[in-house]
């Protein structure tokens, strides 16, 4: 008998055949470590049976469910790659994403029917597996999970890719960053210490699967070290205090963007909800605010801070929950096995204390973006990352991110890049100009604002502005609000002044990232 200790499923398995790996609530349904790899198994071979090769994508479009998983050590045994979709995407979002990645199989959940059947014929998907929690008969039930468990196996190393995960882009496309198991076992060495990460933990995911938060801060450092998972489909604060309070599930772990948390401390069960058995919090993705960390330090909970991207799996900085209020501010220092400097205009590398752009290299880094080799090329030097953020070191080693260095900004969570938001205002003819910035917002951190100049003798109201974005976009990137003006700041080579429109509006720049 051979025993493959480097796959996943199949070591947890052999170890801990009986032990929940997964808890999905929503279905009532839990899987045994046994039962994750004997499911992924039979996916594999219902894969290769489809004609599915290494380095051949499956795309997979859901809220959370168990799914995400058995695809992803399907992937694994046979050397395919996993495309996580971000179901809060627009048709023609989605459109690109898969014309561009070209699947070879769309696994969808029945509440996307519709779209995926749209999807599947416009994007020439080959075959398709839908799924429905309520039912035992579904496609993928009665196709993939009847399949015996004797796939091919397909020999792959570190350097092979197991997922591809589309971020908004700066050019207004989305880009596909590549995800190699290295950076995957990397992301889990990084994150299993400083969130005490091992086979006795149990985390509720409340992030989408789709995001490389909700997929690997901690889900798969957990699956890695034989711990629990318990998934619902989508956040609701209730639930959520109810589930961390539930002696039963005993949750040790939780990881959310800092609005989860502010929902859930202004709810009215958030006093009453004993979290004793939370052991770490972990909280990213965009700004967290003073009161957020003091709310639930007041419960005995610790956040552990940090940064990240898709791009470094995510993890890149943290901040030791001991040091949370004492650094108040900061991203924290490089994770194990992880590497960042900051360096001024001419690449030079700044001492500690003066603000430059962030670069970070290490083993949990991308190797570049899928199918795209000119932003593989313009988002490195000399083998480090540009992540695009401005940060200085203070004297202590600790990294703070000062100032945005591209445009980007975060919302609820979620990158929005103006350009992308811009090219889709100009589709309509009656605007001559438009810039888009993040304003502070009390509920998402942040939102984007609009500001139009309309061609002579065009009129356009804020409410047909925004329906059009709502046709085209994900909420999260339309535009709360739209401002009219004549003309937009600029400097002598023509480039718009987005510095001058924040001052304008919010008497500062864009709020610092922890």
């Amino acid at each position: 008998m051979s025993v493959k200790h480097y796959d996943w499923s199949a070591y947890n398995a052999y170890v801990r055949p009986n032990k929940i790996a997964i808890r999905d609530l929503t279905s009532n349904k839990t899987l045994t470590y046994k039962d994750l790899d004997e499911r992924a198994s039979r996916l594999a071979k219902w894969l290769q049976l489809q004609g599915v090769k290494k380095g051949d994508r499956i795309a997979i479009l859901s809220q959370n469910c168990p799914e995400f998983f058995e695809l992803e050590f399907a992937c694994a045994k046979i050397g395919a790659i996993e495309l996580p979709l971000n179901w809060r995407l627009t048709k023609p979002e989605l459109e690109y994403i898969l014309n561009d990645s070209t699947p070879e199989v769309l696994i969808y959940d029945h509440t996307f029917a519709d779209i995926s059947n749209e999807l599947i014929q416009d994007c020439s998907i080959k075959n398709h597996l839908s799924i429905n929690q309520d039912e035992s008969d579904c496609e993928y039930e009665l196709s993939a999970m009847s399949q015996d468990v004797n796939y091919e196996e397909i020999k792959t190393d570190h350097d092979d890719l197991i997922m591809i995960m589309y971020t908004s882009g700066t050019t207004g496309h989305p880009k596909g960053a590549m995800i190699n198991h290295r950076m995957q076992l990397y992301n889990c060495i990084n994150l299993a210490s400083p969130a005490f990460v091992n086979a006795e933990s149990v985390q509720l995911v409340v992030l989408p699967l789709f995001h490389t938060g909700g997929m690997n801060c901690y889900a798969n450092p957990i699956l890695h070290a034989g711990g629990e998972l318990i998934l619902i489909r989508e956040f609701d604060p209730r639930l959520a205090l109810s589930i961390l309070g539930n002696a039963e599930y005993a949750v040790t772990h939780f990881f959310a963007v800092p609005a989860p948390y502010q929902f859930m401390m202004n709810h009215p069960d958030f006093e009453k909800t004993d979290l004793s058995n939370l052991k770490a919090a972990g909280i990213g993705g965009a700004p967290c605010a003073e009161a957020i960390l003091r709310a639930w330090s007041g419960r005995g909970v610790s956040m552990i801070q940090g940064w990240g991207m898709t791009e470094t799996s995510p993890g890149g900085i943290g901040l030791d929950a001991e040091d949370a209020e004492r650094k108040l501010g900061s991203a924290g220092k490089p994770l194990l096995h992880t590497e960042v400097k900051v360096i001024g205009d001419e690449g030079e590398t700044l001492p500690w204390g003066e603000v430059g752009e962030l670069l970070i290299r290490g083993p949990n880094v991308t190797p570049g973006y899928w199918n795209n080799p000119k932003a593989t090329e313009d988002s490195f030097v000399d083998g480090w990352l540009k992540t695009g953020d401005a940060a200085r070191f203070d004297d202590e080693g600790f990294v703070y991110i000062v100032d945005r260095w591209k445009d980007m900004y975060i919302s609820g969570g979620e990158n929005v890049y103006p350009a992308e938001v811009e090219n889709v205002l100009y589709q309509l003819p009656q605007i001559a100009e438009a810039a888009i910035i993040g304003v502070p917002d009390e509920r998402w951190g942040e939102t984007g604002m609009a500001f139009i100049c309309l061609k002579e003798g065009e009129s356009l109201g804020e409410k047909e502005v925004i329906s059009h974005c709502l046709e085209n976009l994900a909420k999260f990137k339309v535009p709360s609000s739209v401002k009219f003006i004549t003309a937009l700041p600029r400097n002598a080579t023509g480039k718009v002044l987005k510095r001058n429109l924040r001052e304008e509006e919010v008497g500062q720049d864009a709020p610092a990232i922890t």
